[in-house]
């Protein structure tokens, strides 16, 4: 299994009555609440982190946001570049530049194989559907995101891999009468392809291109769901089947000397559900053609409350096959079942692990178990007010006490 540290570099010390009066923590607060040299501060910090996980063997993850103080990383070429410089050993992650909201995926594709070249081949490239506030942030159309996702992916991996002189795109969405990109990415054909979803319909079509789909704490019943979808999906098109090295799951993870100082620290990863995912309606429930029609209402729905948030039956009634056959929700559903839940409802649902490392072990290895295996796991390891120092201590006891044990576990077809 390969681990990927995750850092978003988030800003939290916004005061606490400033962000109980705003409507939104994304998108509309104003940035005369952050201070730049506070920021650079904690750029610094994050880039030593990510050091740290070079020095240690954990690979590392570079994200994009905007407009908002769950991350500072809103120009992830920029980041990205840093890092390809920087990191010496591991490979990088970019996930990533949010493609269908950029007006040239060619631009894209540029930056991604100048990245690649640069680490000497260490690139993985993930793609996310963006929504929400990044809609507005960047002045896009909600309603056809998902129709310019999947050109812009298609655009972008023509572009890396096309090494026959200028070629014309006349798409639905983009066009480009002159694509010659130069330098051609190190690996060939190109960098390993991830995308970020967890709604069936995507999950489907993920499966059907190969590429590596990672779930961002969508939990058991919800990663089950979706990689259903995406293995059912090869198996009608009459494609391979994958092995578990093409599944990764994304969870908040710390780990301490025991297990109660890793549940207490780990604890205060806690912020990134229960602060930095507060979103004006506008931004979510209401956002034109983000979510599907069939669960509109749903979504219209003011979100439940998290201890209703069960994963379903568990007697072996038709309730419990009925439930294993609904899709999986989309995203802004997830976010809802995940606002203001406490340290015990997180790590039941295997959105959080923390604890000893030999807890975190097994925390781990059971909702491996439970979704049916994964080849990476995207470790959420700082967030919110948890310091430097911490976040680093937590680095060092993962890297030698935890990541051993899961570099053992090899890839297999799942069933």
């Amino acid at each position: 299994m390969e681990v990927w540290y995750h850092n978003e570099n988030p800003y939290p010390f916004v005061p606490k009555d400033v962000l109980n009066r705003a409507d939104s923590v994304r998108a509309s607060l104003p940035n005369k609440y952050c201070d730049p040299r506070v920021a650079a501060d904690l750029f610094e910090e994050t880039f030593d982190e990510f050091m740290l996980c070079d020095e240690r063997g954990i690979n590392v993850v570079a994200i994009e946001h905007h407009a908002g103080i769950n991350s500072l990383f809103g120009a992830n070429p920029l980041v990205l570049g840093i890092l390809a410089r920087q990191i010496r050993k591991v490979r990088i992650l970019s996930m990533g530049t949010l493609i269908s909201l950029r007006p040239d995926p060619v631009r894209v594709a540029e930056e991604y194989a100048t990245a690649d070249v640069i680490s000497r081949g260490r690139l993985d490239i993930g793609f996310v559907k963006s929504g929400a506030s990044e809609m507005a942030s960047n002045n896009a159309n909600p309603v056809t995101n998902i129709e310019r996702y999947w050109e812009a992916i298609d655009l972008v991996t023509k572009a890396l891999t096309f090494q026959e002189g200028p070629f014309s795109w006349e798409g639905k969405h983009y066009t480009h009468r002159h694509v010659n990109i130069w330098p051609r990415p190190w690996q060939q054909p190109h960098p390993p392809l991830w995308a970020a979803t967890g709604d069936p319909e995507t999950a489907s079509e993920v499966g059907r291109r190969g590429m590596v789909n990672v779930l961002v704490l969508r939990g058991e019943e919800g990663t089950r769901r979706a990689w259903t979808a995406y293995r059912q999906a090869r198996a009608e098109a009459g494609l391979p089947k994958v092995m578990t090295d093409h599944f990764a799951y994304a969870a908040l993870v710390y780990v301490g000397d025991t297990h109660e100082e890793g549940v207490e620290i780990g604890s205060k990863l806690l912020w990134f559900l229960n602060t930095s995912l507060k979103m004006a309606p506008q931004y979510a429930q209401f956002l034109p053609g983000a979510t599907p029609p069939h669960f509109a209402p749903q979504v219209y729905r003011t979100a439940p409350r998290p201890d209703t948030q069960a994963e379903g039956p568990t007697d072996g009634s038709r309730a419990q096959q009925a439930q294993a056959n609904k899709p999986a929700a989309p995203a802004i559903l997830n976010v809802g079942g995940l606002t203001n839940i406490d340290t015990a409802q997180a790590m039941a649902r295997g959105i959080l692990f923390a604890g000893s490392p030999a807890t975190v072990y097994q925390q781990i290895m059971d909702f491996y178990r439970k979704v049916g295996g994964f080849g990476h796991l995207v470790m959420i390891g700082r967030s919110g007010f948890m310091t430097h120092a911490e976040a680093e201590k937590g680095i060092r006891l993962f890297a030698r006490d935890v990541l051993p044990r899961l570099k053992e576990i090899a890839p297999v077809t799942p069933p």
